[in-house]
């Protein structure tokens, strides 16, 4: 993989990245088409249709972003309904459908990371993207994600992050949709203003956003069209898969997740615990190691294909990213991270 640099007004960034990423883009509406017909029963003209009912929501809470929508549709050759479409696709088809995806958060030596593994359909392997997004008004920022998409994970020059976990549930309400209000996230300049996105405009369906700051601070936000559930750090210490456990979400939000997800919890939570020092220095290494991990194979931290599952259901470890958010550095491995220690690595300079 490399690194796509955007520069310039919304508009110019979103035409670079359709024409940067055409064939990605369109790859990546064809496997949405897929699964929107798997999990939804919807043809990708009834999902445009779903779509629509997003846009008065984004109009109010970042009209900006429509501008950099309109521009990779422009860029892709493609109509703006079928880029609104794609970044609307986890309230299209996640409502009915849910990923994987294991993330921490870890404050150590006085270094603040962020790291996960995306787990998602085989057929999203290779339209994974990393943009390296200058816009005129807001940080510099890296975001790995999908072709035509306007962001997922990732970090910007004032030590802001943010990882996701899906969270599989039937609620849908008012507020932005998960992908814009990640980017929105990933333009905020302090760790006040991230939490905002979700505490102030909301966002339309749940998720869990894993947000941190070069300065040490870290919360899980299980968001909702509500108040969303706070997880604050435990010994420095956040850790999320796929179900909800603040109260203040599970009162008011049903989900229904897979049943790998508490196990991979405590997994997770248990090779902080062993396998790291309280105390000195730790790298990347380490931490791509936790998330190489095979314990309760083949649903486990690092998924690999399962032919025991349904085919609609199977989902791999399609990346893992590791973030130093003090040092605003970004390490991706594209694929499993127990296959290869090949990687990229972007290097933001601070703010």
């Amino acid at each position: 993989m490399h690194v796509t640099h955007l520069t310039g007004s919304r508009a110019e960034i979103g035409e670079a990245h359709g024409r940067a990423h055409a064939d990605l883009i369109a790859q990546s509406l064809e496997a949405y088409d897929r699964l929107f017909q798997d999990f939804a029963g919807l043809d990708w003209a009834t999902a445009r249709l779903e779509a629509d009912r997003f846009l008065p929501m984004i109009t109010q809470g970042f009209p900006d972003i429509l501008d950099e929508m309109e521009g990779i549709a422009r860029g892709a050759g493609l109509d703006f309904a079928d880029i609104l479409t794609l970044n609307c696709r986890s309230e299209i088809s996640l409502t009915r459908a849910s990923g994987g995806c294991t993330a921490f958060a870890l404050h150590r030596d006085d270094q603040q990371w962020l790291a996960q593994n995306w787990d998602w359909r085989t057929s999203q392997l290779h339209n994974v993207v990393a943009l390296h997004i200058d816009g005129e008004a807001a940080p510099s920022l890296i975001s790995i994600g999908e072709a035509g998409m306007v962001a997922k994970i990732g970090l910007n020059d004032r030590g802001v992050g943010v990882c996701l976990n899906a969270i599989r549930s039937r609620t849908c309400g008012e507020g932005l949709p998960i992908h814009v209000a990640l980017r929105k996230i990933l333009e905020s300049p302090d760790m006040d203003t991230a939490v905002t996105v979700a505490s102030r405009d909301r966002v339309c369906s749940p998720a869990h956003f894993l947000i941190a700051s070069g300065d040490g601070q870290a919360v899980g936000l299980e968001v909702y069209p509500g108040e969303p559930g706070r997880l604050p750090a435990e010994r420095g210490v956040v850790t999320h898969t796929n179900h909800l456990y603040a109260k203040a979400a599970t009162s008011r939000v049903e989900d229904f997740p897979r049943p790998d997800s508490r196990p991979r919890l405590a997994r997770l939570d248990a090779l902080l615990r062993e396998r790291l020092p309280t105390e000195g220095a730790i790298g990347e290494r380490e931490l791509f190691a936790i998330l190489s991990d095979h314990d309760q194979a083949p649903l486990s931290i690092c998924r690999h294909f399962n032919p025991d599952q349904p085919a609609e259901e199977r989902m791999e470890t399609l990346f893992s990213v590791v973030m130093n958010l003090t040092r605003r550095r970004l390490t991706l491995r594209h694929g499993k991270p127990c296959e290869s220690d090949e990687s990229l690595t972007v290097q933001l300079t601070e703010a």
